[in-house]
């Protein structure tokens, strides 16, 4: 069995190359230092663990000898786990996005020995098909050209490198964001409405709930119902589709189809923390108690299977598995979690097969069409989803089913500990203990905080990190800032308000573009990357930018520091073309604009215990307010209501509090 450098990585992803008969490096010197030396170009590819595209590029060329031969003989072959490294995959994708109009992972790219890209595309097969060049095609004619026609290469090279520089740019901040722009996004997201189905768009559907948060925020400061008509359909399209895992909990990561019922079966752990929060604010706004449960099984999900010894968050699980556990090189999507009418019936029963059936959707031959299922990998299975409603809770039934599942091989956990990721999911328990009043909730939160902090964070020179041997992106910062006082504002500790403090000037420090507004995503000084980017696109994650944007407004709230009231004003105002142009594009800073915008209120917390007073508060829809604790803590209970810092007076009983609260 070979055996490269990947063995001594600790990125699932790259370990699970380290046999490949290529001879891999990671992202660092040594590659870098052979490829100037022996004067070859960089085959750079980036992935992840549990990207599907990824494990079959793997099989059909890394795994092949001869191809691996033409790799190693003519090029420097690195490996990348973009979620270990967005910084570079950000890079990267923009240059393919630019020069074929697509991306997405598996990510192949060919480099100068200066890192600069002339070349790139996503997947290729090894011989020609799906109308795609093969890969063995693509490596000899860029050997051939790296040999011949280098003098030409290089000059692609300059005026590649000047086009990704314009298409990065934000464009001259040009003041005040017109007030309108959130009327245009929702407009927008108005037509792509799906209002027979629920989401945005035609298949595939992705669920994105940065989108969520702003139709949510926008109801709130417009009254429009058809925004929160849109999330709430959506929401529980989804709950009842496929995509949700009906009897583990937790969403996989979209849909194949238009009606959320073929999941491409891969689940992320920033879905879940996302998700979890969409739920829980549509059931703050509605009191609908079916939406309270979908958080609840997110939670229960996330903490029976994505959580580590030390409170830490996993950050995904594969959609492939082995189709038996007594032949592991078997896999296929979705093995996991499919059903033959058999399998139910033994377990369950015939006559509670046939009702669970009934429900769930499940037919003696499967209830995916061949049409479909065009790789025939669902023949005769059956996807459980939502098919009557409402359908019975079904406990014992799910509580046997699961357990039998679990006897199955299990997808491949990729088992690394994200700090981004993990401020997400912090966040998301700590909403669910407001929100449900789970004492659980709370100390999941508090655990995988201080995990982060003993893990991540050297309170020395204030550095965080993404990783253990990473050093944080500013979207580590803006999501683990955003945990900590989405934390502060459940228990009130004010090592939380602190820690988040701290974090957000050494956020500034590292990252603001002070003379122009907004952030880099990465710190100064890595001469390893040919360009600093500023994130401009709210996605299946929220950008860095929309995030630290929101952080420095709600501690400027909290806090009445003016330097980071004005870093949001900058960062908003240097978005201010992306607003014109393509506002949702950027829908999580369209949130950040409202909160601006809106003159937030701060609710003070005095006294002894005011727990029932602040369970009045975490009980409303409410996301341009921030919360405080007083140093004043005994007396009576009580709770102020202040604007711009100018306070009514203080109420002291729960019934007094509510006729307040909006």
């Amino acid at each position: 069995m070979h055996t490269n450098r990947l063995a001594n990585e600790s990125s699932p992803y790259l370990r699970q190359h380290a046999h490949n008969p290529v001879e891999w490096f990671p992202w660092g010197e040594e590659a870098f230092a052979k490829a100037r030396t022996e004067n070859k170009p960089i085959f750079l590819s980036i992935g992840y663990s549990t990207c599907h595209w990824c494990h079959v590029m793997e099989r059909e060329s890394f795994e092949n000898d001869a191809i691996a031969a033409v790799l190693n003989r003519d090029f420097v072959s690195i490996k990348v786990d973009r979620e270990e490294r967005p910084d570079v995959d950000r890079v990267y994708m923009l240059f393919v996005q630019a020069t074929t109009g697509g991306g997405g992972w598996p990510m192949s790219v060919w480099l100068t020995p200066a890192l600069k890209p002339f070349y790139g595309g996503t997947y290729y097969p090894p011989e020609s098909k799906y109308g795609r060049p093969g890969f063995v095609t693509v490596l000899t004619h860029l050997a051939q050209a790296w040999r011949d026609d280098r003098e030409k290469i290089d000059e692609s090279v300059v005026e590649i490198m000047d086009q990704l520089r314009g298409y990065a740019a934000l464009g001259e901040a040009a003041g005040a964001v017109d007030k309108d722009v959130a009327d245009v996004a929702f407009q927008h997201f108005r037509r792509l409405f799906d209002k027979r189905l629920g989401g945005f768009g035609t298949a595939p559907k992705f669920p994105r709930p940065v989108v969520f948060n702003f139709l949510l925020r926008y109801w709130k400061a417009t009254g429009e119902e058809e925004a929160l008509g849109m999330t709430v359909a959506t929401l529980r399209a989804m709950a009842r589709g496929g995509v949700n895992d009906q009897l583990g909990g937790g969403f996989h990561r979209y849909s194949v189809d238009a009606r959320w019922f073929i999941p491409h079966f891969e689940k992320m752990l920033y879905d879940q923390a996302q998700l979890a929060t969409s739920y829980l604010e549509a059931y703050q706004i509605t009191g609908h108690a079916d939406l309270a449960d979908e958080a609840r099984r997110i939670f229960a999900y996330v903490l029976r299977d994505m959580t580590n010894a030390g409170g830490g968050f996993y950050s995904a699980e594969d959609a492939d598995s082995a189709i038996h556990p007594s032949q592991p090189k078997q896999k296929a999507e979705g093995a996991f979690y499919v059903w033959d009418m058999r399998e139910l019936e033994a377990v369950l029963g015939a006559e509670e097969a046939a009702t669970f059936s009934r429900h769930f959707g499940c037919l003696p031959d499967g209830n995916v069409e061949p049409h479909e299922d065009p790789h025939h990998e669902f023949t005769r299975k059956n996807i459980l989803f939502g098919a009557v409603e409402p359908a019975p809770p079904f406990a014992e039934a799910r509580a046997k089913l699961l357990q039998y599942r679990n006897m199955r091989a299990r997808p491949h956990l990729d088992d690394k500990v994200l700090t981004s990721w993990n401020g997400l999911m912090i966040s998301a328990f700590a909403k669910g203990a407001q929100v449900l009043g789970d004492p659980s909730y709370v100390q999941a939160a508090r655990r995988a905080a201080a995990n982060i902090t003993a893990t991540m964070y050297n309170s020395e020179t204030g550095v965080l990190r993404r990783t253990g041997s990473i050093d944080g992106f500013l979207d580590d910062y803006a999501f683990f800032i955003l945990a900590l006082i989405d934390l502060y504002e459940t228990a009130f500790d004010p090592g939380d308000l602190s820690l988040a403090v701290a974090l957000t000037e050494k956020m500034l420090t590292l990252f603001e573009d002070k003379a122009n507004g907004a952030f880099f995503s990465t710190a100064e000084g890595d001469a390893n990357l040919v360009m600093r980017l500023k994130e401009n696109y709210d996605g299946a994650e929220p950008s860095g930018n929309s995030m630290a944007a929101l952080a420095l407004l709600r501690l400027a709230a909290i806090t009445g520091r003016q330097d980071f009231q004005q870093a949001a004003a900058r960062t908003i105002a240097a978005f201010h073309g992306r607003f014109t142009t393509q506002a949702a594009a950027v829908p999580q800073m369209l949130c950040a604009h409202l909160f601006a915008r809106l003159t937030p209120r701060q609710i003070q917390f005095a006294g002894e215990n005011p727990h029932e007073l602040v369970k009045i508060v975490h009980a409303k829809f409410a996301p341009f307010q921030v919360l405080l604790r007083s140093s004043e803590q005994s007396g009576p209970a009580e709770a102020r209501i202040c604007e711009n810092f100018v306070c009514r007076l203080p109420v002291r009983s729960p019934e007094a509090l509510l006729t307040q609260v909006e």
